[in-house]
């Protein structure tokens, strides 16, 4: 992922022959692996105050307190673990050796699998002083092995704790290469690390939303989750055994049209989905395709959109899928409830385009297949124009796509949210841009009124 500067046992080595840092380590779970490298790599004795196991649920109990929710492979579970080991570091230590120490908590709680048990993930984290007697700095992230084999997960795992330390104490002032830096001598494929957070005033100058997009990105995210209230939420608990609605756009900016879209769609998941439509949760996506601009990503730009969708009130999941297949497979990882897809009857067309499944061995019938069951729907808004209405039920695909398409209309997997003579005619995110540019205040009726006085008081996605 970045050309490698130092193996593991070298940056094990820089951290041992630093006289400053001094810390302990706490691994629960399979995550035995991290203190190894740093006696490997010799001198460690000049780092190390402490390591400590607890693998037996009883032991980890008495020293950080039950878990709620009985889980031990959980973000709740790594804050206790820094919060014990770092406290006892400055009570114990503090007073001999505080004046000339840069104290360190790194833990992990970690569950491995094999070729019968293939969920193999964990949460990391390490708690850090900049220089003596300053306030601590965290870096917390959760990753998911995907190496096929016990020995060869947890090696990943004590490379990606050493990259975590070293770079906590060496690599964090440049933003630009933080990433880089914990994912040293980490080959792509080996991991997935699907989300990152950061704090403490030495790490004031980084922001967990772009460091997140960054990891998807670099292709070691597939998708990252924000909450209504801007905070990144690890996916698998956030929609876990949840029916979500969704739908995909660019909205730069949100328009009244796609507000329809989305309430138009919630109504059709209560006529369809009765019993689960309370859980149901609204969730706008952004492809990475709609977040590049020839080929560079614009950080401000990503920060506005994600800004002002969260202000509506909305989840944002930025992924790296374009197409709703290969979405729906991940999202199926963490919920087996209903899913439906809103799109305009525009996108129709897209949809049913062989030559986006020809990497498919059964082609566009394997991806159709793979994208609508029971549980996952296409709800589709009208296209309205001065001139046409399209909606499903009038649109034909070429050839011989007609009859599946047919099909797929009988089952009620593509489904009609409205008629043309309940919703007014389209507007674009593209129309608001150009409207604006040509400094036709019409505009501002299209979109939301949050939307509209964001824009005109911050300027918002250059537009002004």
């Amino acid at each position: 992922m970045s050309k490698t500067t130092k193996s593991t046992l070298n940056r094990a080595l820089d951290i041992n022959q630093n006289p400053q840092i001094y810390g302990a380590f706490a691994e629960i779970g399979a995550g035995q692996e991290v203190a190894r490298f740093f006696f490997q790599a010799g001198q460690a004795s000049a780092t190390i105050a402490k390591t400590m196991s607890a693998y037996d649920m009883v032991y980890s109990d008495e020293i950080y307190g039950k878990e709620p929710n009985g889980r031990y492979v959980c973000e709740s579970r790594l804050n206790k673990m820094l919060d014990k080991e770092y406290s006892l570091l400055i009570r114990r230590l503090d007073a001999t050796r505080g004046k000339t120490s840069t104290f360190f908590a790194y833990a992990n709680t970690v569950t491995t699998g094999g070729q019968t048990k293939r969920v193999c993930h964990g949460w990391m984290g390490v708690r850090f002083q900049i220089k003596p007697g300053g306030e601590f700095n965290d870096i917390i992230m959760h990753v998911r092995m995907l190496d096929k084999y016990r020995l060869q997960q947890q090696e990943t795992l004590g490379v990606l704790g050493v990259n975590l330390v070293y770079t906590g104490f060496f690599a964090h002032a440049k933003a630009d290469s933080f990433i880089e830096n914990l994912t040293e001598n980490i080959k792509l494929g080996q991991v997935v690390i699907d989300v990152i957070k950061t704090s403490g005033p030495d790490l004031a100058h980084l922001n967990n939303h772009l460091l997140n997009l960054e990891l998807v990105r670099k292709g070691l995210a597939e998708s990252v989750l924000f909450s209504s209230k801007k905070e990144i939420q690890f996916i698998s608990d956030a929609i876990y055994n949840k029916p979500l609605i969704i739908q995909r756009g660019s909205f730069k900016p949100i328009t009244n049209t796609q507000i329809d879209i989305l309430n138009k769609g919630q109504d059709q998941f209560k006529k369809d989905f009765k019993s689960e439509s309370k859980q149901a949760k609204v969730i706008l996506e952004l492809t990475m395709q709609n977040l590049n601009s020839k080929g560079q990503m614009q950080e401000q730009d990503f920060l506005d959109r994600v800004s002002s969708l969260c202000d509506l009130g909305y989840d944002v999941l930025v992924s790296n899928f374009f197409l709703f297949y290969k979405l729906k497979n991940s999202l199926r990882q963490y919920t087996q409830s209903p899913i439906v897809f809103l799109i305009s009857a525009a996108h129709l067309e897209k949809v049913f385009e062989e030559k986006y499944y020809e990497d498919l061995e059964g082609g566009i019938l394997e991806g159709l297949g793979k994208l609508l069951d029971n549980k996952t729907n296409l709800y589709i808004y009208p296209h309205k124009t001065e001139k046409s209405c399209t909606t499903a039920a009038v649109y034909r695909p070429t050839g011989e796509m007609q009859n599946i398409y047919s099909y797929f209309m009988s089952k009620k997997f593509i489904v009609d949210v409205a008629g043309c003579d309940q919703i007014e005619e389209f507007i674009h995110s593209d129309d608001i841009q150009k409207l604006i540019k040509k400094g036709d205040k019409t505009w501002e009726k299209m979109v939301p009124t949050i939307i509209k006085d964001q824009i005109k008081k911050d300027k918002l996605f250059r537009f002004l």
